[in-house]
């Protein structure tokens, strides 16, 4: 199931409400969706760039053309390994490193994607890029039915990290060839797996989902914020017009009416003489 077959179903128990995804599982992946439903999806650009954590496994081995166990796989005939020399190879992988992304990607390359080349059993030069692996833990070994060495880890990365190639990467280092053979995201950001619903979870609660909803606001409230009190700063920001912000405010900011909710989201534009809040989206 691709992320846009999960909006595709929830499509379907709330079929009037816009709906958007933030942060793209690959299709052999469980775990953390985050879904913006109405006024929502205008925020997702603001919330999508946070840490990711995930719990995978890495089969050793073997590696596979796409990196995962979902491709044409490779035996190494190396399945031998010290236990003592996989703790250091993760802490080689742990802070900012470079990736090279996997030609199953959707990285794009002159006009085409990257798998969309595979594919045609085309392979292209790829430049590296570099991620931030913040934490990088073995939990558990133990081994398949084949036999092969199987590491579970636990991952927390940032955005634009290959979770698939990071294991073939380790894989490569121990000698042995190593492809991802599980994956689930257990957290993107605030949110976590021990919140999530699953789909079908959801569709028996489709009635009190109102209950389930996270506010609006919840994901942006390590921003300053400011409430209204005056009619005149109210037709201001509801016209998407400066207000007065105070003094120090930077970046970006959350706008309430006076009700209490979310009006609108600023960003702070500062000069010697003043500082404003700029409406750059409004929720009417």
């Amino acid at each position: 199931m691709t992320s846009f077959d999960v909006l595709r179903k929830i499509k379907q128990l709330i079929p009037k409400t816009k709906l958007g995804h933030l942060g793209t599982l690959d299709p052999m992946a469980t775990g953390v969706l985050p879904v913006a439903l109405g006024h929502a999806t205008r925020l997702i650009e603001y919330i999508e760039d946070q840490e990711k954590t995930y719990r995978a496994q890495m089969t050793l081995g073997g590696v596979s053309d796409t990196q995962d166990a979902w491709g044409k796989i490779e035996k190494t005939g190396v399945i031998r390994y010290g236990s003592e020399e996989l703790v250091p190879i993760l802490a080689e992988f742990t802070g900012t490193i470079e990736q090279i992304p996997p030609m199953y990607s959707a990285v794009h390359h002159q006009g085409q994607r990257l798998y969309e080349l595979a594919r045609q059993g085309v392979e292209v030069e790829r430049s590296p890029r570099e991620v931030k692996i913040t934490s990088l833990q073995m939990l558990s070994q133990h081994s398949d039915g084949e036999g092969n060495p199987v590491i579970e880890l636990e991952i927390t990365c940032s955005k634009g990290t290959y979770v698939r190639t990071l294991c073939h990467d380790i894989g490569q280092r121990l000698g042995t060839g190593a492809y991802m053979s599980r994956l689930t995201r257990t957290r993107a950001g605030m949110f976590a797996i021990s919140q999530a619903l699953t789909l079908a979870e959801l569709e028996k609660i489709t009635a009190q989902l109102n209950e389930h909803i996270i506010p609006l606001d919840v994901p942006l409230r390590h921003w300053p914020a400011l409430t209204l009190e005056s009619q005149e700063g109210i037709m201001r920001i509801t016209n998407g017009n400066h207000i007065k912000a105070p003094a120090g405010s930077a970046g970006m900011m959350r706008i309430y009416h006076p009700e209490g909710h979310l009006m609108a989201i600023a960003r702070i534009v500062s000069e010697p003489a003043y500082t404003l809040a700029q409406p750059v989206k409004v929720f009417k």
